[in-house]
């Protein structure tokens, strides 16, 4: 008999700020076709508070990332197509920090100096960041209207396959 263990891996966390930035961001682009996409409607239907959301998108709106149409019938639309706009340039246009290191990247996180596991977390950055960079939001409205989840862009927890007999070792 096999028996699969997951192992909770420790994740570093995006704040609200970018996870919400990129959840809006998604389901404008989901949700826009010949009409801008008011706020109120993003707020209902991912509960996130509207004031919040205006935060959010005055940023991404003042880094061009959506355009505003005034007057009735207004809202937002992507303003870059969703074939080049990545997920990196979501988190970052609302000024979101993502980094690893204790330090902030500035080498003074062990009495004033440098920790020996620098290297290791500024690498971090540099893959998190890549992968990011690597996402568009084309491929997450592909992945969103595709469900299919054998394809998915995520990645799951690392799997352990053991006998029985081996778990005594682990």
């Amino acid at each position: 008999m096999k028996i699969v263990r997951y192992y909770k891996i420790p994740i570093m966390k995006l704040t609200t700020k970018g996870r919400f930035a990129v959840t809006a961001m998604l389901d404008l682009a989901l949700n826009e076709s010949d009409r801008p996409v008011t706020l109120a409607e993003i707020s209902k239907r991912q509960s996130i508070s509207l004031s919040y959301l205006e935060q959010l998108f005055g940023r991404m709106r003042r880094v061009g990332l959506v355009s505003s149409v005034r007057g009735p019938g207004g809202g937002y639309r992507t303003a870059i197509d969703c074939k080049t706009l990545t997920v990196k340039d979501i988190i970052t246009s609302v000024d979101e920090q993502i980094d690893a290191t204790k330090c902030g990247g500035n080498e003074n996180c062990h009495e004033g100096g440098r920790c020996i596991t620098h290297n290791l977390w500024a690498s971090l950055n540099h893959k998190i960041l890549d992968y990011l960079e690597s996402l568009t939001l084309a491929q997450l409205i592909d992945e969103q209207k595709n469900k299919s989840g054998e394809q998915s862009i995520y990645f799951a927890p690392k799997k352990i396959n053991a006998d029985k007999s081996e778990l005594g070792a682990i």
